[in-house]
């Protein structure tokens, strides 16, 4: 019984990540009206979050090995609760980006280590049922989320948003308990240089794009995450395992994950933005507009889960992202019902992907691939919050452009998944040697 109610703790916290993430989305013109500042601040809102929870969840991972899942677990969980408690408390602008870069630090000590944490608590058939819970717990906190969200900024004031973590985060830290401790059997060191490179190449690119000035800064950044790259071949403690770019497809994985991601994330906000500054909705109605979006993505993913996936193989990434465009081309003249299209769009993609996309490596590799496809999805959101965000303020008395830029990034997400089942990679995945072939 202790096992299964650490297990309500870990789901907790994975919960109210997400949570953090889409309710601040919606809340979003309202604190920017209450604080003031620059409008490209609506976005920072949300990139000063996903910005350095990308660049540090590797290393997060990492210190879980090395210090102790639990331990760093609980840290990340109270520093998190103590950054939030800064969010609330913020009467700038600028402090409650500075309070979200931390919520996003400390959030990257908290995720890795749910994989980690049940693998440790269960074996044997309670082992798949607790791994499975995690998929329903997050479809749940993304549909909710918005509509929590307006709910509780229209009821009261944004800054609940961000004291519900407090008494969410306090009961993790009490159930925490229950999980015991573990430790990976191999330690590598941490790969601080890396990750100073990570961090500030992805901030040197992603600020130019969300203040639309300064763009000598984005080849500085491509610069910089180009010497990440030739450091993380010369150094023993990498942050990655670099023969996952040797696995054919993988690195367009990691391409295709970037561009829908960033769709996914910059139209959700885009959304919000049309419906509270165009059309001058209050956040409630402002956030049930996302509902059919969610819900539809919600469904389309438990069925492509239970049946479509086993059927269709992944080839249902090609339909998911055809429903998607089909919802995105509507959305010129039907806003809310094409986001129900988008949506289902939405969940038959995803659920083709990250099988396909894992497929793609050996045993060995899995749980770097996993975490670099989840970094890469978060640094592709910052990217699509940053770009449609700007878009969308550049002309905010129509969604037309930028739906119609999301319409190419998910024409190029379509080219890159596509290069990921090409005939030569999956040639070269099926000969290349296993872990018992090559005595690793």
């Amino acid at each position: 019984m202790r096992k299964w109610v650490g297990l309500v703790a870990l789901l907790v916290a994975e919960a109210m990540n997400l949570l953090d993430a889409t309710i601040v989305q919606v809340a979003a013109p309202v604190i920017h009206g209450e604080l003031g500042g620059a409008t490209s601040d609506i976005q920072w809102f949300g990139a000063a979050y996903t910005l350095p929870f990308a660049a540090l969840l590797i290393t997060g991972g990492r210190l879980g090995d090395l210090a102790g899942r639990r331990r760093v677990f609980r840290i990340g969980v109270t520093g998190f609760v103590l950054a939030s408690i800064g969010c609330a408390l913020a009467t700038q602008s600028g402090v409650l980006i500075g309070a979200r870069a931390i919520q996003g630090a400390t959030a990257a000590a908290i995720i890795p280590q749910t994989i980690g944490l049940i693998r440790s608590a269960f074996s044997g058939p309670d082992l798949p049922k607790a791994l499975g819970s995690i998929g329903p717990v997050m479809g749940l906190a993304g549909i909710s989320g918005p509509v929590l969200g307006g709910v509780i900024t229209e009821v009261t004031s944004w800054r609940v948003v961000f004291l519900v973590n407090v008494p969410l985060g306090l009961a993790v830290l009490g159930l925490a308990r229950l999980v015991p401790e573990s430790r990976s059997p191999l330690r590598r060191g941490l790969d601080l240089p890396g990750t100073g490179l990570l961090i500030a190449g992805s901030a040197l690119l992603v600020f130019p794009i969300l203040q639309s000035q300064h763009w000598f800064l984005a080849p500085i950044g491509l610069a910089v995450l180009a010497a990440c790259v030739l450091q993380q071949r010369a150094t023993g403690a990498r942050l990655l395992e670099l023969s996952l770019f040797a696995r054919p497809g993988f690195g367009a994985a990691l391409v295709t994950s970037t561009l829908f991601f960033a769709v996914l994330s910059g139209l959700t906000l885009v959304v919000v933005l049309h419906q509270q500054l165009t059309l001058q909705h209050g956040v409630l109605r402002a956030s049930l507009a996302l509902l059919p979006w969610s819900a539809a993505s919600g469904v389309s993913s438990w069925c492509a889960g239970q049946w479509l996936v086993q059927r269709v193989d992944s080839r249902l990434m090609y339909a998911g992202l055809g429903v998607l465009l089909i919802g995105l081309g509507a959305a010129h003249w039907w806003l809310i019902p094409a986001l129900g299209v988008a949506g289902a769009g939405v969940g038959l993609f995803t659920t083709a992907f990250f099988t396909e996309a894992l497929s793609r490596v050996e045993p060995h590799e899995t749980g770097s691939a996993a975490g670099l496809l989840n970094a890469v999805q978060q640094f592709g959101g910052t990217l699509g919050v940053a770009g449609l965000g700007s878009v969308f303020l550049s002309h905010p008395t129509t969604l037309h452009p930028a739906l119609l830029i999301a319409t190419a990034a998910v024409l190029g997400t379509l080219g890159s998944a596509h290069l990921m089942r090409s005939p030569r990679s999956r040639r070269r995945v099926h000969a290349a040697p296993g872990p018992a072939a090559t005595g690793r």
